[in-house]
């Protein structure tokens, strides 16, 4: 009995815990590409190319997708559904300022909903060199929100990321597409 009152004690601690703990996360990672800004925004702007350097994407080679709108564009939808990696949602272009600014919407569905804002930016550093800056927010609602005190969004997202910039630069820097 002292048990299982030891264990509700325990969950109900979680719960009022999770009342008072952050409900929202933002992760930023950045990447130096020996392009001009323009070449590097004209393949940042197609998700489609995030088949080729996205880590999420390729956790499932196998993953469902379909596209509704023209990629590139405002209002292209690119929505897949995976393995238990990968999940289920789409990820929608929403605005972009040419040349420097993508905002990408993403509503995922599996393993949970969510809702997440991940914007790309391009500045140039010279005439042959851009960065590309990657930041994914979003917030997670109580009780979820319970689960970001046993994970390091910043760090787990954060390594993703930036392995897929890594990926993203070695394939316009030299045609390389690489795999994981």
């Amino acid at each position: 009995m002292n048990i299982i009152l030891i264990i509700v004690s325990l969950i109900v601690l979680l719960f009022i815990i999770g009342l008072f703990s952050k409900k929202s996360y933002a992760v930023q990672r950045d990447i130096i590409i020996d392009r001009p800004q323009q070449e590097v925004f004209n393949y940042v702007r197609y998700l489609k190319n995030q088949d080729h350097y996205s880590k999420w994407v390729m956790t499932d080679p196998n993953m469902k997708k379909t596209f509704t709108g023209t990629d590139g564009t405002v209002g292209f939808i690119y929505a897949w559904d995976g393995n238990k990696k990968a999940g289920q949602g789409e990820q929608e272009i929403k605005n972009i300022v040419e040349g420097e600014k993508l905002d990408i919407e993403v509503r995922f569905q599996r393993p949970f909903v969510a809702l997440a804002q991940t914007p790309f930016t391009t500045t140039a550093v010279s005439a042959n060199q851009t960065k590309v800056t990657w930041g994914m927010s979003s917030a997670m609602k109580y009780p979820m929100n319970i689960m970001m005190l046993f994970m390091n969004m910043e760090k787990m997202l954060g390594k993703d990321m930036e392995t897929s910039l890594v990926n993203m630069k070695n394939i316009i820097e030299e045609g390389v597409i690489t795999s994981l």
